[in-house]
């Protein structure tokens, strides 16, 4: 039997022979496309081709693509672990032709692939062709059929619809007709029993009657106003689900029970002391709804953990923004199950990560390098929402004991939208602690929450792009490198509509203008001839090309104009950039060589550089760091460039290749002394240009992630100029004293001083309060209360409750109601006997009777503290406590 290992290089050496160049898998994570978060298909490192925006050559290729799909029109994540086959990342095994064979050729590949090298029984595969589209005027794909027909029978060619097997990028873009493959797995005993034959089953859900590999024929251009047009050049791109070829090829009946997932599934099994039953197990006899959901819970973990540590290794960790806030949602989706349905309280998954790199380490050699930082970040996240799963397990129990209390059985859904967007808690979860419980969830009210929550940001996000107009044909040259002034003609402009904003992104034949890419924002400045003048705002990076964004377009978009950046922008932003590269190598001689860069941000104010290191950067160190960056500064190194390089050869000139970056056949390599990096950005002449680097910052972005800001040039001068202002300034406060530092030394101690005496005082006063109001307690019904309205800081405040507590022995009921600046607290404080005996909690009462000083709070059950906004209602509180415990 082969190991999925073995399957992966069958596919790359079979497409080798066929003249295909073998390329590596392009990131998971997307950084340069404003289209997309994630690879979600195999194709997409090559639109620009398939846009014509960049040169084909190689003409056939082949790879193993990583792939995520969570978000947008691909959205598996809700099915992930309830069946056998769909995962969140996966592999998609592809081979491309641009412009070079058609159907007849993928078609003869793909069977050849499947039938002579893997042995795949052809009695059990299944064609689909697309059916065609009268509406569009385009008829069935007679052509795929014919060439479908040499291979397999009639019978085993089925007719597709346009969902099945029309493929489209997009709304607009490239398009056209698709082949799928389908498989019938079933045993020969389930195909007897089933009574059907795998004809009838195709795209019908049927777990064991999948697809896998469609085959896309790019033959069309759709327009925005839906019509089609034919495209300059023909692409074939493939795209064959790996987990479900091995299932294939190993005979199983789940993705699951694969050398793909059974090691992490195993190590699973290992840590929680629980057993996992594969698809065989299952059918042999069925297990019960809590073994099911143990099942479920495994596969979930075991899919998501892939889909975290990949893209955490591609350089996108998990956040509250984009594709940071997708990364987060899977991870907690997996720690939810893993906390619900496999006991595990503290974190889990990080544990999983020696595993899966002992088992992906080889294909995927980011995924070892990045081990200790995926480790990290993954431990992190877990602990911290396990922490807040924790706090939205007791909010839905304040929300159940609010519900028995009133003899209520349903949660609304407002309160359940509530802790999915606060706490992360999905409505299923939510139902499952009330179901528990003996409550319901009213999900139609969820429902409506979470769409108003959708249309809020789709309306933010909303983007309508009109066609490209074409002026003229041809591919956009970038000569920013050399010149910040060219002649240049317009090839093609279209209106983009935002948020009721309209603006038009032009694409100019020669440009000078960077697009923003890399972390570099993007040159501003003007399109002028002696008709007019066109400001260009912005300039984004689009399909490997500069985009270049008016509020206007020119009153004759064919005349010629001279494309001008602004000079004083792009050199501030320039020499950031070259920093960052100064600042990268200091810190791999300061801090170590693991060090590697995370991310950064380069505009002409500031530059941001996150970088991998397990602590806090010391003040020295950081010293340090500015010695080396301005020494170098100080030495004008003068740019040594080297364009179109093929990699492997720059890769020998010591260029630092990053993780988590798309490099091309050729790069560019920049050097400035001992600092050599792949780079295709702006940089200046020489470090002697950046004038003075200072760091500004140093933080703690995610576990094992620090980010340094700092400043260059003429932004250091105004740095210095405001801290000599402000030592000024405190100067002036001191008299001007020759010696500052000693002058606030003494205020410093002399403040400390008078507090320690203020804290007495208080301290005594506080103990005078709490005899008084002991003496002074009321006795109802064998229980001391005590209750008064006075002026006091929250801290007294508590410190008084604790004192009356630690007076009175047994049967206590302590109100307080204190003021500070304006500001109202209500305390309550029990004894302990007044909780068990009496039933009282603390917490729920202080939540009541806040309402009348408009504020809110919690606490345990014996004592608890609310915060408000009106003083006036102290009393009324304190009053509103007394009545709900309930004495007389």
């Amino acid at each position: 039997m082969m190991t999925a290992n073995e399957i992966r290089d069958s596919f790359k050496k079979f497409f080798e022979s066929k003249q295909h160049a073998i390329v590596p898998s392009a990131p998971m994570v997307i950084k340069d496309d404003p289209t997309l978060m994630f690879t979600n298909a195999g194709m997409n490192q090559w639109k620009d081709i398939i846009l014509g925006t960049r040169d084909p050559e190689p003409r056939r290729r082949a790879d193993t693509q990583k792939c995520l799909r969570v978000s947008g029109k691909h959205n598996d994540l809700e099915e992930v672990g309830h069946d056998t086959y769909h995962h969140t990342m996966f592999e998609m095994l592809g081979n491309w032709s641009f412009g070079d064979y058609f159907k007849e050729g993928a078609i003869d590949m793909a069977w050849e692939y499947l039938v002579d090298v893997l042995k795949l029984n052809p009695e059990d595969l299944y064609v689909t062709v697309f059916e065609g589209s009268p509406e569009e005027n385009i008829p069935r794909d007679d052509e795929a059929a014919k060439y479908w027909a040499k291979h397999v029978p009639e019978d085993h060619i089925i007719n597709g619809n346009k969902h099945d097997n029309f493929w489209e990028m997009g709304d607009t873009g490239p398009c056209g007709p698709c082949s799928e493959i389908h498989v019938d797995s079933r045993t020969p005993e389930q195909k007897a029993a089933s009574g059907k034959t795998g004809r009838e089953l195709v795209n019908q859900d049927d777990p064991q009657v999948i697809e896998i590999w469609n085959i896309v024929f790019m033959q069309f251009n759709r327009k925005a106003d839906g019509s089609l047009e034919p495209l300059s050049m023909n692409v074939i791109d493939t795209g064959m689900g790996f987990e479900r070829l091995v299932r294939m090829m190993q005979g199983k009946h789940s993705n699951y029970d694969t050398d793909v997932f059974q090691p992490i599934i195993k190590a699973e099994q290992q840590i929680t002391g629980l057993k996992y039953f594969t698809f065989e197990e299952e059918t042999e006899s069925p297990i019960s709804k809590e073994q099911d959901d143990i099942n479920v819970a495994m596969r979930v973990c075991a899919d998501h953990l892939r889909a975290v540590a990949f893209s955490i290794a591609d350089g996108q960790l998990p956040s509250n923004a984009k594709a940071g806030y997708v990364i987060r949602r899977i991870l907690r989706r997996a720690v939810r199950y893993a906390y619900t349905f496999l006991n595990q309280k503290d974190g889990f998954l990080y544990k999983l990560v020696p595993t899966l790199v002992a088992e992906m380490g080889g294909a995927f050699p980011e995924l070892e390098a990045q081990q200790q930082l995926v480790t990290k970040v993954i431990k992190e996240e877990e602990e911290s929402f396990l922490r807040t799963l924790e706090k939205g397990i007791g909010m839905l129990n304040d929300a159940m004991n609010t519900l028995k209390a009133e003899g209520k059985t349903e949660l609304d859904g407002v309160q359940a939208f509530r802790l999915f967007d606060t706490y992360g808690f999905p409505l299923d979860l939510t139902e499952l602690i009330c179901r528990e419980n003996g409550f319901t969830v009213n999900e139609e009210q969820f429902n409506v929450e979470m769409q108003k929550q959708k249309d809020r940001a789709r309306n933010a996000a909303a983007v309508e792009n009109s066609d490209w107009v074409e002026l003229a044909q041809g591919e956009q040259q970038f000569v920013g490198y050399d010149y910040t002034e060219y002649e240049c003609h317009i090839i093609r402009y279209r209106k983009v509509t935002q948020k009721k904003n309209e603006f038009y992104e032009l694409v100019l034949d020669n440009t000078p203008f960077y697009g923003e890419m890399g972390g570099q924002v993007g040159d501003c400045g003007v399109l002028v001839n002696e008709a007019e003048t066109i400001n260009i705002i912005d300039t984004k990076r689009e399909n490997g090309q500069s985009v270049h964004i008016v509020k206007q377009l020119p009153k004759d978009p064919a005349a010629q104009f001279m494309a001008c950046v602004d000079t004083d922008k792009r050199n501030a932003s320039a020499a950031n950039h070259t920093a960052t590269h100064l600042l990268d190598y200091a810190l791999k001689q300061i801090l170590g060589d693991h060090v590697e860069q995370k991310g950064s941000f380069v505009s002409p104010d500031t530059l941001r550089f996150d970088f991998s290191h397990f602590e806090k950067v010391t003040d020295e160190q950081l010293r340090e760091v500015e010695r080396m960056v301005n020494d170098m500064i100080r030495q004008d190194i003068h740019i040594d460039e080297h364009r179109d390089v093929p990699f492997d050869e720059a890769k020998k000139l010591g260029a630092i290749a990053l993780f988590g970056e798309k490099y091309g056949d050729k790069v560019r390599v920049v050097r400035f002394g001992p600092s050599c990096e792949f780079c295709g950005g702006i940089h200046a002449s020489s470090t002697g240009r950046i004038g003075f680097f200072k760091i500004i910052s140093e933080s703690s972005v995610a576990a094992g992630i620090r980010r340094i800001e700092a400043k260059t040039g003429q932004e250091c001068e105004e740095l210095l100029y405001q801290t000599e202002d402000i030592l000024k300034a405190v100067k002036a406060f001191f008299n001007n004293a020759k010696d500052l530092q000693g002058v606030i030394k003494k205020y410093i101690e002399e403040h400390d001083s008078m507090k320690k005496e203020i804290e007495a005082f208080q301290a005594q006063a506080v103990e005078r309060a709490a005899k008084q109001l002991v003496d002074k307690a009321r006795e109802v019904n064998g229980v001391k209360v005590v209750s008064a309205v006075l002026p006091m800081n929250p801290a007294a405040a508590k410190d008084l409750a604790f004192k009356i507590r630690a007076a009175v022995e047994g049967s206590l009921l302590c109100v307080l109601g204190t003021h500070d600046n304006n500001k109202p607290q209500l305390s309550i404080m029990m004894s302990d006997d007044m909780v068990s005996d009496h039933g009282l909690n603390a917490g729920q009462m202080v939540r009541e009777a806040a309402k009348l000083i408009q504020g809110g709070g919690g606490g345990q059950p014996h004592f608890a503290q609310a915060g408000g906004k009106n003083a006036d209602g102290l009393s009324a509180a304190v009053d509103k406590v007394l009545e709900l415990a309930k004495l007389n």
